[in-house]
């Protein structure tokens, strides 16, 4: 079986980033490891923060947090004066969203990378949740049945 163990993260500054993406979500502090600042985002897995002059296409990273662990985060986008909003498209600024009736927000890196919190993974709520993810409702409309995320 294979595991990811690191995603290079194009950044403008990669101190600045990866710092950022430890302060904010309570990583361990970064390492610097010849030109990468690496960031363990989980016991298999760092994101290794490069800085680069080249264009940088944004990119999204989601982590799934506890609700005690929400909270904590929540309040330092808050500190930070960050802006966030509930849907990846932004255009609910200042919202969180409570798909799955867990709770989730996105925000940017300095960078533009778009990261996401959630406390409930995708369709884990199903239909009986009170705030049913539409991507569900959006498959069963396709495909006539509930999708298998098991």
């Amino acid at each position: 079986m294979s595991v990811l163990n690191h995603q290079i993260v194009w950044s403008r500054d990669a101190e600045t980033s990866a710092h950022f993406l430890a302060d904010v979500l309570g990583f361990e502090p970064p390492v610097k490891l010849g030109h990468f600042v690496m960031v363990q985002v989980s016991p298999d897995v760092t994101f290794d923060f490069m800085s680069t002059d080249r264009d940088i296409m944004a990119q999204h990273y989601a982590f799934l947090v506890s609700e005690a662990e929400f909270d904590v985060i929540m309040a330092r986008v808050l500190e930070r004066g960050l802006e966030y909003w509930a849907d990846p498209q932004h255009q609910d600024a200042g919202n969180i969203n409570r798909l799955d009736d867990g709770r989730g927000v996105y925000f940017n890196d300095p960078s533009g990378h778009e990261l996401e919190i959630i406390t409930r993974p995708y369709g884990s709520g199903g239909l009986d949740a009170e705030h049913v993810n539409p991507l569900l409702t959006e498959e069963i409309a396709a495909s006539g049945k509930l999708p298998d995320l098991s």
